[in-house]
């Protein structure tokens, strides 16, 4: 009982986490937020196709890290354009 705990834990935290970090990296290497946010939702839209998404509630997790990755995207972007 202790281990699924555990991987249930891991699993919100990485469904906490991941997303967002992936929209900024692809944000970073593409320059350009949109399509940085469409390659971690075919990401995400393949791991739950896969069965790796075991629930509707790491779903909606999931959305909310994305949603956070795309405003801290258009943040960082607002930055680079006041340093220039």
């Amino acid at each position: 009982m202790g281990v699924d705990r555990l991987l249930d834990v891991i699993r919100f935290l990485s469904a906490l986490i991941m997303p967002g970090l992936l929209v900024l990296l692809f944000t970073r290497v593409t320059y350009n937020r949109i399509i940085g946010l469409v390659l971690t939702v075919a990401l995400i839209a393949a791991s739950v196709y896969k069965g790796y998404t075991g629930s509707f509630f790491l779903i909606v997790i999931d959305a909310f890290s994305l949603t956070a990755g795309f405003w801290l995207a258009a943040k960082m972007k607002q930055r680079a354009v006041k340093r220039s």
